[in-house]
């Protein structure tokens, strides 16, 4: 419809009705003005003294029918868009109007004549905040209703004293579409026949402080395309033919089972790709490097691409930057049926401030706490979830699921895990407050966490979850029921953190941080850990992985592919994020995507970058069919350190065992000399042993010092040559 002139008179039409009861002032006024939690009780059609009153409001419009059994009608203007009559029914008609503007006429359903689209059974799991899939009930739903196509249309605003739907199809004005209140749900719903898949919408909403503003939906399932902020209608259309991955992904829990995670950004990846492009490509490059899973950083919409995602505004919609939530799905389905995992980066620790999104979104905080000092994120500028109130609690761990029900995501990484659980992170003395037993534990968090955990693994088998936690906290991915916050996983930050500082080193100097690299192990079976290479080590100057190495460009690639397999062979899993599989030098940054260019052999004859990614595909493998490296990384059983004091040598060996007890040693030598005839003890009843993996190999770009003949175990012990700068895996020889 168009905006209309109604200082034009009004065109000569059918018979009128009679004159309808007027409206009570105060309650025309609060309709409005948007701040009626009952519009349906004033427009629409109602019994009444005489027969049937019928009233509409349709600002713009020059003249209003009713429409019944073909016969027309006309209302009368009432003023300020209101029509109304009366006609002597006995009982409400089936009716539609007949709206007259300038340039035409439409005949539609009137939306107020509709019974609640939403039943007692969703308000009262909202009123819980128990309904576990929330955006089945809240959000914008095309829908049949009462055997008329159209959306529904729901949105939780408790403090809001009226709210309104405004679209393209309203020309952004509210005016026309006042929503009813459904109690004490807080919930505000209205079924807007004609309005389909596409059109784009907003809420009105008018605070109890008569402050009027534009909402994006907290619940949409798909938005314009950044920097535009409206919500846009969607049904997904998807089938899915991933049917023999999702009955099989459970079948071995995640710490038993090999896991190689590649990290990646998919707007960058390959840049201007979509995700049905990147379906093309993105599954047959993993699987060719032979990783488990790939983790996304996050999808969710948000409206500044240099946040890399982490500042989400639509937690229920993947960003339409590159296409469709069911595109999105196409995607995952073409990983799947390549064999390969989907973990998504999900971020429920903060959300950002932009005044059309969550922030204080009825007029008051709402999904922040209304304490200023636990609603404002210190480091990021942003407000923190209010994890004490059940329906913001139902809204993440909804969110949870949904991404694991409707997408088949297979894992959820939670970001800034820490930032959630202490009352006191990053705020000095006197911007916290302590909990309720004078600690500093932030007890709410902690109950939401394991929430979300508990739901996800009973919903959703064969899923993980993995926390990005930074600090000692006891029982991460310990069960709920036994205390513990309940994930799967936990990335290992103080590997991460000791074995940068410990290669970042000179070889000379080496020997006085030797203990950084041994450290992990006194730890390393406090949880399930990860070892994460991810994006956050690669940028703001912190340089590529391959750049933190010192000495010369020779030195630095075999300092990275011996990293690299020391990292593969240590006990828990693996994470690498995308350009560090082939040693980009540059640092990745969302402006630009990884430096593909030096994989040309028209760049480099030599393998300098061909022969680092080539690594990474032995590594991977070698790694998934030795259970040595996986079956028991969780088990104490399945380590033991060969050599791990020789700090002048800068030489680390280990052993790994897999359940039957087969085992693999791992030797690493961050010096830049061969160490001739080194004696390494192993176990007895395996008299020869053979190289699975060499760094130095030549293919790798390395000096070649590799023994592709079997060595024989004299009185219990190897005598090897170890290369510079390199890791070696050796295997017994079968008998």
């Amino acid at each position: 419809m168009a905006l209309r002139d109604t200082s034009l008179p009004e065109p000569s039409g059918p018979a009128r009705c009679a004159p309808a009861p007027a409206l009570d002032p105060a309650d025309r006024g609060r309709l409005l003005a948007g701040a009626h939690h009952d519009p349906h009780a004033l427009l629409g059609a109602h019994p009444v003294a005489g027969g049937i009153a019928f009233r509409a409001l349709r600002p713009f419009a020059r003249s209003v029918s009713v429409v019944i059994d073909g016969e027309r009608r006309g209302l009368a203007s009432e003023g300020d868009g209101l029509f109304s009559g009366l006609l002597p029914l006995d009982a409400i008609p089936d009716y539609t109007l007949l709206v007259a503007y300038a340039d035409g006429e439409q005949e539609v359903h009137d939306p107020y004549r509709f019974l609640p689209a939403l039943g007692e059974t969703d308000l009262h799991l909202i009123r819980e905040g128990r309904h576990e899939q929330l955006w089945k009930a809240l959000g914008a739903e095309p829908m049949t209703h009462e055997g008329v196509s159209g959306t529904r249309f729901t949105v939780w605003a408790p403090n809001a004293q009226g709210v309104r739907v405004a679209g393209e199809f309203t020309f952004w004005d509210g005016q026309a579409f006042p929503m009813r209140s459904l109690g004490s749900s807080g919930v505000w719903e209205l079924f807007l026949p004609g309005i389909a898949e596409g059109a784009r919408y907003k809420f009105e909403i008018t605070s109890r402080y008569g402050d009027r503003f534009l909402k994006s939906d907290p619940m949409a399932r798909s938005t314009e395309v950044p920097p535009a902020t409206a919500s846009v209608v969607t049904a997904s259309h998807f089938e899915w033919s991933d049917e023999e991955w999702m009955a099989r992904r459970g079948e071995v829990p995640v710490h038993k089972a090999p896991f190689s995670v590649y990290e990646v950004h998919l707007p960058t990846w390959r840049k201007g790709l979509t995700y049905r492009q990147l379906a093309e490509q993105l599954p047959s490059y993993v699987k060719d490097l032979g990783f488990t899973h790939v983790e996304l950083m996050p999808v969710a919409e948000h409206p500044f691409g240099g946040s890399w995602g982490y500042q989400v505004t639509g937690f229920y919609a993947p960003t339409s930057r590159l296409g469709s939530p069911d595109d999105f799905k196409h995607l995952i389905d073409a990983l799947h049926r390549a064999g390969i995992g989907v973990i998504m980066d999900w971020v429920p620790a903060h959300f950002p401030k932009d005044d059309w999104a969550l922030a204080r979104f009825d007029g008051d905080p709402l999904y922040e706490p209304g304490d200023s000092r636990r609603a404002e994120h210190p480091d990021w500028g942003t407000y923190e979830f209010d994890f004490g109130r059940v329906e913001v609690r139902n809204f993440l761990v909804a969110n949870a699921v949904y991404w694991c029900e409707e997408f088949h995501i297979d894992g959820l990484r939670v970001d800034a895990v820490a930032s959630m659980l202490y009352l006191d992170y990053s705020r000095d003395s006197g911007q916290w407050s302590p909990n309720v037993f004078g600690g500093r534990e932030d007890l709410d968090a902690v109950a939401f966490l394991q929430e979300m955990n508990a739901t996800v693994y009973r919903r959703a088998p064969g899923v993980v979850t993995i926390a990005e936690e930074s600090t000692a906290w006891d029982g991460v991915t310990r069960p709920t029921d036994s205390g513990g916050l309940g994930f799967g996983l936990k990335w290992n930050m103080g590997w991460m953190h000791d074995s940068l500082g410990y290669i970042s080193h000179e070889p000379v100097h080496r020997k006085y941080h030797h203990n950084e690299m041994t450290f992990s192990m006194v730890y390393a079976y406090s949880e399930n850990y990860v070892l994460p290479i991810s994006h956050d080590e690669v940028v703001h100057g912190k340089q590529a992985l391959v750049s933190k190495m010192p000495g010369d460009w020779w030195q630095q690639r075999a300092d990275h592919r011996a990293y690299l397999a020391f990292m593969w062979a240590h006990p828990g899993k693996q994470l690498l994020f995308m350009g560090q599989e082939f040693a980009q030098g540059a640092e990745w940054s969302e402006a630009h995507g990884p430096d593909w260019w030096l994989l040309d052999p028209a760049y480099s004859a030599e393998p300098d970058h061909r022969g680092v990614r080539d690594l990474v595909r032995d590594l991977n493998t070698v790694y998934r069919a030795t259970p040595a490296l996986w079956e028991r990384d969780t088990d104490p059983g399945g380590f033991r350190w060969v050599v791990g004091d020789a700090a002048e040598d800068n030489v680390f060996a280990f052993l790994r065992f897999d359940a039957a007890g087969a085992p693999l040693l791992a030797v690493s030598n961050f010096s830049p000399v061969v160490r001739e005839d080194y004696r390494l003890t192993v176990p007895e009843g395996h008299p020869l042993w053979q190289e699975s993996l060499n760094t130095d190999a030549a293919r790798y770009g390395g000096g070649d010092i590799v023994r592709p003949d079997p060595v024989k175990a004299e009185d219990g012990a190897l005598r090897l040559t170890l290369p510079p700068l390199a890791t070696v895996w050796l295997v017994p020889m079968p008998d």
